[in-house]
């Protein structure tokens, strides 16, 4: 992928001025930036690197993707038929409890399927046909190793049903599995992979040298910018060579960090102990990790409370009393119609959106560069009419 020369943020923000609101909008500029990082992890490891689509599953851009990555990895059998058609390399689909009638489906498009229990695994074994020898089986396994601080999101938390634990693991029932798998990070740097991995080896490494390959997750922040590249492909290139294992890597916000914006557009202002603005999209509806994680996106050009002349409160469109995006200040005075540009906004926006309320979704469109903004998608009534019966 040649090292194209990136737009100034200035003159993205500038192009965004003209988009109708709400509009997720993502810069295919800043996209292939993170991928020739990875590109390059992939080149100095030998790993091979999936597109985790419940991150990120902006199909338009699946062309562009995968040139750089491997395949996607998917948790349903939704996210595995879209990898397999859209995508068109390797599928590997974990779920924490796949449903037999489904899962023949899901069969059909992964290459790779990863159970999240022994039981799982003996129940779907014998519903292999005989001609699916190509396909790979492995074992979602827990090291009890916690490195992610926001509970709702630490896979290996007191109780967590996500993945086999060691004294658990049968051994003696791997026969048709060829693989691990461990997902323990979220949004974290080598160093916490390189713990995760002493962990992972002190519990399951008896068992390394029968396996084919290793899948160590998401939840690496590999394209940011502060991440330790050399300390991942060093740990990367050391397991496999202490094994002799395939290793696989399924970032998904690494993919899209950084890259996508939501333009949204004030609709009104109101006054209660602060000035209040109301926005044409939500925080519960259009960004709900903005409630979930919880945090607080960045706005171009925008401070914290106090640190410019102008402060707000900016609420979002539904009548949930805690549809709060944040406070903000700002140089100049807010009015109806002011854009305001949230940053970082590709992933797990468009894959955890929803239409509650009846608020419609935000288009989706693509920056390709020299100001040319194309939406692939607008939203209507029909979408939200539809998922109800």
């Amino acid at each position: 992928m040649p090292n194209a020369k990136l737009t100034p943020i200035s003159q993205i923000l500038a192009d965004l001025s003209e988009v109708e609101t709400p509009c997720y909008v993502v810069d295919r500029g800043l996209l292939e930036k993170n991928l020739r990082v990875l590109e390059s992890v992939r080149e100095r490891t030998g790993c091979r690197i999936l597109l985790a689509l419940k991150g990120f599953a902006m199909f338009s851009l699946f062309p562009v993707i995968a040139k750089s990555l491997d395949g996607t990895a998917a948790s349903s059998l939704h996210e595995a038929r879209l990898g397999f058609e859209e995508f068109g390399k390797e599928v590997h689909t974990f779920c924490p409890g796949f449903v037999e009638s489904e899962f023949e489906q899901v069969l059909s498009f992964s290459d790779h399927v990863v159970f999240n229990s022994f039981s799982q695994w003996e129940f779907f074994r014998d519903r292999v046909p005989a001609g699916a020898g190509g396909k790979k089986f492995g074992i979602r396994v827990n090291p009890e190793h916690s490195e992610v601080k926001t509970a709702i999101y630490d896979p290996c938390a007191p109780f967590s049903r996500l993945g086999v634990t060691r004294a658990n693991f049968r051994p003696e029932k791997l026969a048709g599995i060829s693989g691990l798998h461990f997902h323990t990070l979220c949004e974290l740097n080598a160093d916490s992979l390189a713990r995760t991995l002493r962990a992972f080896e002190a519990g399951f490494g008896p068992v390394l040298g029968t396996m084919q390959w290793v899948n160590f997750g998401g939840g690496h922040h590999i394209t940011r910018p502060d991440y330790d590249v050399d300390l991942l492909c060093g740990l990367a290139a050391a397991f496999r060579d202490r094994y002799g294992v395939q290793v696989y890597l399924e970032p998904g916000e690494a993919v899209a960090l950084n890259t996508g914006f939501l333009a949204a557009s004030v609709v009104d202002i109101v006054d209660n102990g602060m000035k209040i603005a109301i926005l044409d999209t939500s925080a519960a509806a259009h960004m709900p990790d903005v409630i979930e994680m919880p945090y607080r996106p960045e706005i171009a050009g925008a401070g914290k409370p106090g640190e410019f002349e102008y402060t707000y409160r900016l609420g979002g469109l539904t009548c949930l009393a805690g549809d709060v995006i944040g406070d903000y200040s700002f140089p100049e005075p807010l009015r109806i119609g002011s854009r305001v540009v949230f940053q970082d906004m590709a992933h797990y926006t468009m894959v955890k959106n929803n239409t509650f309320n009846g608020v419609k979704l935000p288009s989706i469109a693509v920056r390709e560069g020299e100001g040319n903004i194309r939406v692939v998608r607008r939203f209507g009534y029909e979408d939200y009419r539809n998922r109800l019966s």
